[in-house]
């Protein structure tokens, strides 16, 4: 898909992925929408990028927000690349401790609400504005990259929220795809392995040192620009739709 002279809204455009993603969609010729929460780390990536980009603060729990989050996509060039790659707080705690006190299942839906709700509410509400694009000569108006984890496959102890939500975006993915193939628009899903980002704090070498040598190959954990290369190729490639990729340097959570 021709990326440059598009838009492109990156929800979560000011982490650690996202701006990995919103640097490389930039270098290629796309106005890019940072949508995130961090008014300062989104305002100082708008300000780096210039007229590239452009920052909105943007909440996934709200229709009205991601509305105008779009709407600033759209107002800049056609919107055909939407990447959700948002984080979110997580609470690691099992189902029962050993007080035998259940987890809140509060704190379980606000989780699936910011993880998997806010997925669909960006999915659904970028779909409805693509469909007003022009097709390109492919026959494609846009893709919508969302973001799972490998938790979505194998969760850890004490990801049951987290988990659940990762593995509801990993089963919306070929649905989504195939509800949207009329209107020429792909669905597809990143679930990343362990990488770093400055989620991890300032000190890398501790970080690798501890959580790099269970990488099968390459031992290290991934690096944000990885992820942000792999989802300017899904933009690029037509053919890639309605899957979920991997990218975790073969890495398997075990118990």
């Amino acid at each position: 898909m021709q990326l440059e002279g598009s838009s492109a809204l990156v929800v979560g455009g000011a982490g650690g992925f996202g701006a990995a993603t919103v640097r490389r969609l930039a270098e290629a010729g796309v106005h890019v929408v940072i949508a995130d929460l961090n008014d300062e780390r989104g305002k100082a990536l708008a300000a780096e990028l210039g007229d590239r980009a452009e920052y909105l603060r943007t909440d996934v729990t709200s229709d009205e927000s991601v509305r105008e989050a779009i709407t600033a996509a759209t107002s800049a060039a056609p919107l055909r690349t939407v990447v959700i790659v948002h984080g979110g707080p997580v609470a690691a705690r099992r189902i029962v401790n050993r007080a035998g006190e259940p987890y809140s299942a509060d704190i379980f839906a606000r989780t699936l609400d910011i993880y998997l709700t806010g997925t669909y509410r960006v999915l659904s509400l970028a779909a409805g504005a693509m469909t007003q694009n022009e097709p390109l000569e492919s026959g494609q108006r846009g893709v919508i990259i969302a973001t799972a984890s490998i938790a979505g496959f194998e969760g850890q102890v004490g990801q049951s929220d987290y988990s659940a939500a990762k593995g509801g975006v990993i089963g919306l993915t070929l649905t989504a795809a195939r509800d949207l193939a009329p209107t020429g628009i792909r669905v597809m899903t990143i679930a990343p392995g362990t990488f770093y980002t400055p989620a991890y704090g300032p000190d890398e070498a501790a970080v690798q040192a501890k959580w790099g040598p269970s990488v099968p190959n390459p031992k290290r954990m991934g690096s944000a620009d990885e992820y942000a290369r792999l989802a300017v190729h899904i933009a690029d490639n037509d053919y890639l739709n309605g899957t979920v990729i991997r990218i975790d340097g073969a890495l398997r959570f075990n118990i």
